[in-house]
């Protein structure tokens, strides 16, 4: 493969337009960009959820997911190409299945917070929920196809299952909300 950079510091963009790959210039205020933005910020989440001591199953995975949201910011640089294949939707779904059949069943919601590894999985969680908002404000303006919005809105619901998973490792407990009504019943059963 070629080189694909020869200048960082270009400075096209300085007049507040940024340039798509198929040699158009848009607003960086326009949908487009702030998709690509998105998805290139919940790439560098998962980055520093790397960062973590992980399982090797699952460091391998947000591994190949990282390539896969590369595929995903290309196709949102490219108006009317394809580079996400269906394939990286069947992983998230294995994935999906796989580690939600570990996990007990949830009787309360739970909150982001426990293990840094899992903090850090809902961090992605949640620019990966803003990622899809993007493409789907995007996709109302223009033609694209739903693979991009499906594989977020997947992913999404992959780290949060991830972060359950990593609350786990080592004996470690999920947090668990508790409503204003929970914590008066238990304050009453206690007196």
């Amino acid at each position: 493969m070629g080189k694909r950079v020869s200048a960082v510091a270009t400075r096209t963009g300085d007049d507040g337009t940024t340039g798509l790959g198929n040699n158009t210039r848009v607003s960086k205020n326009s949908g487009r960009p702030h998709a690509m933005g998105d998805v290139d910020e919940l790439n560098s989440h998962i980055g520093l959820l790397l960062c973590e001591p992980l399982p090797e199953d699952v460091r391998a995975l947000l591994t190949d997911i990282q390539d896969q949201l590369f595929n995903l910011g290309g196709e949102l640089s490219i108006p009317g190409f394809a580079l996400l294949k269906d394939e990286a939707l069947a992983q998230l779904d294995e994935a999906l299945a796989h580690y939600n059949k570990t996990l007990p069943r949830l009787e309360e919601f739970i909150l982001p917070a426990g293990t840094r590894a899992a903090c850090q999985a809902h961090v992605a969680r949640t620019v990966a929920r803003r990622a899809e908002r993007a493409v789907v404000a995007l996709q109302e303006s223009e033609d694209m196809r739903p693979a991009p919005r499906q594989y977020l809105n997947r992913l999404s619901d992959l780290l949060f299952v991830l972060s359950r998973v990593l609350n786990r490792m080592d004996d470690g407990t999920e947090v668990y909300w508790q409503s204003e009504k929970l914590k008066r019943s238990q304050q009453d059963g206690a007196s």
